[in-house]
């Protein structure tokens, strides 16, 4: 399996094809779609069920803490079409045949993704700008928090990726990253629905995302979590290079 060049910690070739794929998610109405989505759901669950003016505390806590749950359905629909839409037009065989390695295509995506998530999340900013007048907020807090945000959509980012190139459609994939995303943010919750047994306790929240996302929810930058949301990222996007040399080759 071919590895980026030596030397470039972001090959050209990976650029260029982010680029590329990031020109064509501009004329994509569902990323615009998905984007209005995000700004109204986190913003009615922050103002609205969180009841954030009558908490009585200048804290975006409870802000952040409905990222998890709508990256749920953001992550999938920005995911859906990168690999499972290559592969049903046909595109992804000339895509294999050109002098890409399997990690140039799959840091493209990942990429490309990566920077619709970002636009997504400088959108937010308004929102605790607006309330700074309100309360003494911690610049520090909120930047944690962001960076937390970034790292848990990178993993989830990596996940979509890799469900996308195993899928054979968008609908497929979409399905399939909702599916199995909700129980990666979910899967933390049982402990506090059933009297799980302490070890498969601390295996669900050891493999939720949006367990490892609560102390950066609350302006905690852990290295724990930190390591595991890039450690984790790092493994879908090698799966995802092993699914692409398998197709390569079949």
């Amino acid at each position: 399996m071919k590895t980026p060049d030596s030397g470039e910690f972001l090959p050209r070739r990976a650029l260029a094809l982010a680029a590329r794929e990031l020109y064509s998610s501009s004329y994509a109405p569902a990323v615009y779609g998905i984007g209005v989505f995000f700004l109204v759901f986190t913003s009615v669950w922050f103002f609205y069920m969180q009841r954030f003016f009558v908490m009585g505390s200048a804290s975006l806590r409870p802000y952040f803490s409905g990222f998890p749950l709508a990256f749920i359905l953001v992550i999938p629909v920005i995911t859906m079409k990168s690999w499972a839409e290559e592969r049903k037009t046909g595109s992804v065989e000339l895509l294999l045949t050109m002098p890409f390695s399997e990690w140039d295509l799959v840091l493209g995506k990942f990429l490309s993704s990566l920077g619709v998530l970002c636009f997504f999340l400088v959108l937010t900013v308004p929102v605790p700008l607006s309330l700074l007048p309100l309360g003494r907020f911690q610049a520090g807090v909120i930047l944690c928090e962001y960076i937390g945000a970034l790292l848990l959509g990178s993993s989830a980012l990596s996940l979509g990726l890799l469900l996308s190139s195993l899928s054979k459609n968008q609908a497929g994939a979409f399905l399939g990253s909702a599916v199995v995303l909700m129980a990666m943010m979910l899967v933390s919750q049982l402990n506090f629905t059933f009297n799980l047994p302490g070890f498969i306790g601390s295996f669900c929240n050891f493999i939720s995302l949006a367990f490892h996302f609560e102390s950066f929810s609350k302006g905690i930058l852990d290295s724990r979590d930190g390591s595991f949301f890039i450690l984790s990222a790092l493994l879908f996007l090698f799966l995802n290079t092993r699914v692409i040399l398998f197709r390569k080759w079949s």
